[in-house]
């Protein structure tokens, strides 16, 4: 979970002060938008840790501000729980914020879901399970396929992908071959809080009757550790996000070929964006359309999304059934 260097406090400090004009009746250029507050708090654990966070917000909240016509501020949170936590006590209205923390600020605040993030032109990804012994997992030779976002030739077997093609980690696919695990393999696994390094791959392993507990596992920290892990034959199979490859190519370039990717599991949301349910709809719909269109409004704006919260977009195709069904695996592990 990525931490800012910034208190909470600050988020609390600076959302009371945002909120002191919310019971207002301002004329924000029409008759609509009569009943806006005249100030919104925007929310958000950033992908960047530094002194100068508040003011990497600027460019996102001042292209609110202007567009809206109201003042809208951007303040840090500690970490994910901390955006859910603002939304409950009114400290923010708007939350940038991880699946997890959606599906809760939903069940337990009402909160409204506007927006879902999008990363390369995707709103989910798949575990991906890895593996060191080809023979064994996969049905015929492992192909090459290039994974966009890196520009990279990645092994993939058992039809998941497709020689010479763009890889599309879509899931579930492959997961029959789940059967070839037996009692006291090696697996990789990432902490329990994890979804693609834990959640998501139990799950999918129960489904196809494996059990978990007859397997050797290997806990590791991090995606780029379960890679390793494998890599160097501390584990025969490990699971990691798509396509966590990437995190260790610099130090172990051949990983792309000696670790195959040989299933998916079913897809894990990305996050997204959640409004408090007081806020008037008018705002909501174009608090939703402006920042739905922000990547596309500059350069400088596509940079900000990139490095503020690791983004390419957002999009108003909220798919909330992922997030209704991440809430179900996210519930059995956090209880």
């Amino acid at each position: 979970m990525r931490n800012s260097a910034l208190a909470l406090g600050t988020l609390t400090a600076t959302a009371m002060l945002s909120l002191t004009g919310c019971s207002s009746d301002q004329d924000n250029g029409s008759d609509e938008a009569s009943n806006w507050p005249n100030s919104i708090t925007v929310s958000l654990v950033p992908s960047t840790e530094g002194e100068d966070l508040a003011e990497a917000l600027e460019p996102l909240t001042n292209y609110l501000s202007e567009n809206l016509g109201i003042e809208v501020n951007g303040v840090v949170a500690n970490d994910y729980a901390a955006t859910v936590e603002a939304i409950g006590a009114n400290q923010a209205q708007v939350a940038i914020t991880d699946a997890g923390s959606l599906y809760n600020a939903m069940t337990q605040h009402d909160a409204e879901l506007i927006l879902r993030d999008v990363r390369f032109g995707a709103t989910s990804y798949a575990s991906v399970a890895f593996t060191n012994n080809p023979d064994k997992y996969c049905e015929g030779e492992p192909v090459m396929a290039t994974y966009e976002a890196d520009d990279t030739e990645f092994a993939y077997c058992n039809g998941i992908e497709n020689a010479g093609a763009t890889a599309t980690g879509q899931g579930p696919a492959a997961t029959g071959a789940f059967d070839n695990l037996e009692p006291g393999t090696a697996v990789a696994f990432q902490a329990a809080t994890s979804p693609a390094g834990y959640q998501y791959p139990i799950v999918a392993l129960e489904d196809e009757d494996v059990d978990v507990d007859s397997l050797s596992q290997v806990p590791v920290q991090g995606n780029n550790n379960a890679m390793l892990a494998v890599l160097r034959g501390d584990a025969e199979v490990g699971f990691g996000f798509w396509d966590a490859r990437s995190s260790i190519l610099a130090e172990a370039p051949e990983a792309a070929t000696e670790l195959v990717a040989f299933a998916y599991t079913e897809m894990i949301p990305n996050g997204g964006v959640v409004v408090t349910e007081d806020l008037p709809e008018d705002l909501k719909t174009q608090l939703a359309d402006l920042m739905d269109s922000y990547a596309e409004s500059s350069d400088e704006a596509k940079q900000v999304m990139q490095d503020l919260v690791g983004l390419t977009d957002w999009t108003k195709e909220t798919n909330e059934e992922e997030i209704e069904r991440y809430g179900e695996i996210y519930t059995r592990f956090s209880s």
